[in-house]
């Protein structure tokens, strides 16, 4: 069986979705909103909180030059080193998270984004790695990241079928030994129908990972159904309040909103089941529903049975339906009142 564990607790297709609440930038510069982020995550039932671990001058340069302005979409104005300057996780904040997501009991991990990153992250004992969608193509970085020998999870926003493969090829060669995907569409927010699914299962076959689902689209849905192609992880965005005003709150979810991921993607677990045509549990007090095999006459010990006086009904305590036509023109054992299901005792 594929899978990793983190934090004691295992991922895999046979175990119920590990669920990931991104942080992200949605503290909006106040430690004490992540606090309250990272209560909300384990009070929804979250599996695992996710940080950032990079600041401006550790991800872009602080440049005016066209190559570094945004000049659309969500962040539309900013140059890049004034957008991650808003939006990072200032990193003398970074102990006082894990130990915080310690004392509620949640597990707390990082996305690094350069390697001084990842030697922070390493003293304070973090328990897995994310590498995000724009950094899967940093191999280098990857392999520094599979050296410290911890779970790693990458995003695969953006990257091609080849991209993914080098990645993977770049996380087990440098040492990691437990490995996930994530399906991804970097756009913030995404559409429901960039994100064909169907490409988990094949993702699963043709990497040998455990898969699962970054989801940027507004609502539940597509991470729910994610859980009936094959993913064992999502990841969503949470915030506070969505009109909060910070870098990503407007495509996050609200506390009450992340409940119900949770219980929605354990819910979607539990239905896939196992291949089983029997009867269930829930169907055993509606066998009176189904139709069988009934007097609906008075039949006299020795007389035959005939489509007079047996017929196919409601309740289902009879003989079944399909026994019909062997049981005309047998004979009464004994007599049969009206309203009797039939047996093949009662019959000669």
């Amino acid at each position: 069986m594929i899978q990793i564990q983190i934090d004691g607790h295992v991922i895999s297709h046979d175990n119920t979705p590990y669920v990931i609440a991104e942080l992200s930038a949605n503290h909006n510069g106040d430690i004490n909103k992540a606090f309250r982020i990272i209560d909300a995550a384990k009070i929804a039932g979250a599996d695992a909180i996710k940080i950032q671990t990079y600041t401006p001058d550790t991800i872009t340069l602080q440049s005016d030059a066209p190559d570094f302005q945004i000049t659309d979409g969500l962040w539309k104005g900013r140059t890049l080193w004034n957008l991650y300057d808003w939006a990072h996780t200032p990193w003398d904040w970074h102990a006082a998270l894990f130990e915080h997501a310690r004392k509620v009991g949640i597990t707390l991990f990082s996305s690094p984004f350069d390697r001084t990153a990842v030697d922070l992250l390493e003293d304070l004992g973090a328990p897995a790695y994310k590498v995000a969608s724009f950094e899967a193509v940093d191999l280098a970085l990857i392999r520094y990241i599979a050296a410290t020998g911890k779970p790693m999870i990458i995003s695969t926003g953006m990257a091609d079928a080849e991209e993914i493969a080098e990645a993977v090829d770049a996380a087990r060669s440098g040492g990691c030994t437990q490995l996930a995907l994530l399906l991804c569409v970097s756009g913030y927010p995404a559409p429901a129908s960039d994100y064909n699914l169907r490409t988990i299962s094949d993702m699963a076959e043709r990497f040998g990972c455990v898969i699962g689902l970054s989801d940027h689209t507004l609502d539940n849905t597509t991470a729910i159904a994610s859980v009936a192609l094959g993913g064992s992880i999502i990841e969503k965005h949470v915030t506070l309040d969505r009109s909060g005003g910070g870098p990503d709150d407007s495509f996050s979810l609200e506390p009450t909103e992340l409940a119900a991921l949770c219980q929605g993607a354990r819910t979607a677990w539990e239905a896939l089941g196992v291949v089983d045509y029997g009867r269930k549990s829930s169907e055993l007090g509606n066998v009176k529903f189904r139709r069988s095999l009934y007097a609906v006459t008075d039949i006299a010990e020795g007389e035959a049975l005939t489509e007079k006086n047996v017929r196919s009904i409601r309740p289902g305590f009879g003989l079944a339906p399909r026994e019909f036509e062997k049981v005309l023109g047998r004979h009464a054992r004994v007599a049969i009142p009206r309203g009797k299901a039939l047996s093949w005792e009662l019959l000669t």
